[in-house]
């Protein structure tokens, strides 16, 4: 299993919220609602210096909101499709902000797969999950990477 170490601090994410409870398909209903609103929040999204936005995240979190997994195995949970903004940001009405902790993260590309492998690397390597996995996208390269947090910081 290929994957990076990469120490994030806490960061903003402006996105649609949905729920593992809105039934099957959710998570592509989030994302069409997203991407077809996107002028809302542009003027909000992070960038880099050559102006391309910094990136699109999936993240999650447990239903308390705390940012740990999901539940029962991975099944339940709180998921925002949404871009990553400046800590400072308003969310626009119909749109939610997450503040999400910092932690130091290991991370593989998105894929088939991916999500019970890095599980098992983790173990391997004596590692357990130290909260919610997210999904992002490099803007840059189009790439999908998992965050998996090992240490909260």
């Amino acid at each position: 299993m290929q994957y990076f170490e990469q120490i994030k601090p806490a960061f903003s994410v402006i996105g649609k919220e949905g729920s593992t409870l809105d039934g099957p398909g959710f998570i592509q209903n989030l994302w069409a609602d997203a991407n077809g609103h996107f002028a809302e929040v542009a003027p909000l999204a992070k960038v880099n210096e050559d102006g391309s936005l910094v990136g699109v995240w999936g993240a999650m979190t447990d239903f308390s909101r705390s940012f740990q997994p999901w539940e029962d195995g991975f099944t339940k949970g709180l998921y925002l499709a949404g871009v990553e903004c400046r800590d400072d940001a308003q969310a626009p009405e119909g749109w939610v902000k997450w503040s999400i902790p910092g932690y130091r993260y290991l991370v593989c590309e998105n894929g088939d797969g991916a999500f019970p492998a890095m599980l098992q690397e983790m173990e391997n390597l004596g590692l357990q999950l130290a909260g919610a996995v997210h999904d992002f996208t490099n803007p840059a390269n189009g790439k999908g990477y998992m965050y998996f947090p090992v240490e909260k910081l």
